[in-house]
């Protein structure tokens, strides 16, 4: 690599500590085009759906994420959904700040028990283990779909079982999370004919991709009352989001906020500048995306 610095291009806002650096380590004048001078693809993320890994691979441009950074922080919010869904805590919430609570009544506002329940999980990478180890300290059984096993190691201390066919498990479980990754093969994972395989008390949530799901099924299941609840962070067609899932009592919508953490953010901000350097400096990235990998 030559000495010279690097143009690095900021495609978004990156949190004021990340964007210091970069100026500091890097030139921060913008290139006109993507010609032969692009070299690398930095992604500020672990999903690199948004990024054609084929094109880029032949020609030569090295693609990176930030995979890790993020597990614990989605984790988290994946089982807040779960616990909002479930005990209907945005509903609730909505009727104390409308005045509309008018006192406690024995069956009011009852949700679903977390105690107990059948977990789920579509892809058991970092995310899908984290959220597991969360699941089960509320007393879940914990289950997954994958394209493998997981090592009995991880099997063993997550309590968890593996299926091999996805559509009997969805059958089986009063909650579904999908953790997985947006590919060709994921896209739609949660199909029409699927999503009527589950339970009408069941509840799905999705922190992963939006288009995982096909929106318009969900919805339509939602209008014969065939789940109890959803919780989405992320849309099929996001930042637009289905009108039919709007205004629902139990349909609770975050806005894309699985690593919205100052930390995770500036962790993620961290490991971009490191793979950049590393490129520099002459080196493999740590966090190179191949699309063997994906």
């Amino acid at each position: 690599m030559s000495a010279r610095k690097l143009k690095v291009v900021l495609t978004r806002r990156l949190p004021d500590t990340v964007e210091t650096r970069l100026r500091e380590l890097f030139d921060a004048e913008l290139i006109a085009g993507a010609g032969e001078q692009l070299k690398m693809i930095a992604n500020f993320g672990a999903g690199v759906d948004h990024i054609d890994i084929d094109a880029a691979v032949g020609r030569g441009i090295i693609v990176t994420n930030t995979p890790g950074v993020l597990t614990e922080d989605t984790a988290d919010l994946t089982m807040s959904l779960i616990m909002a869904v479930s005990r209907r805590i945005v509903e609730g919430a909505n009727v104390v700040a409308a005045g509309q609570f008018q006192g406690w009544s024995p069956t009011w506002m009852c949700g679903r028990k977390l105690w107990g329940k059948r977990l789920g999980i579509v892809g058991m990478g970092r995310i899908g283990q984290a959220l597991a180890r969360r699941a089960k300290a509320f007393g879940m059984q914990v289950h997954y779909h994958n394209r493998k096993p997981v090592p009995d190691m991880i099997a063993e201390e997550l309590g968890a079982t593996w299926w091999d066919d996805l559509d009997q498990m969805l059958a089986r479980m009063d909650v579904i999370s999908l953790n997985c990754p947006a590919t060709k093969d994921t896209h739609h994972i949660l199909s029409a004919e699927r999503i009527a395989r589950l339970q009408p008390h069941a509840i799905l949530v999705n922190t992963a991709r939006g288009e995982l799901i096909d929106e318009a099924a969900l919805v339509e299941a939602l209008d014969r009352r065939a789940l109890f609840g959803v919780g989405l962070d992320v849309f099929e067609h996001e930042p637009a989001v289905h009108p039919g899932l709007m205004g629902r009592a139990n349909v609770v919508l975050l806005p894309h906020l699985g690593s919205a953490t100052i930390e995770a953010r500036q962790d993620m901000g961290d490991r971009v500048i490191a793979n950049i350097m590393t490129y520099q400096n002459g080196h493999r990235p740590p966090d190179r995306v191949i699309p063997a990998m994906l």
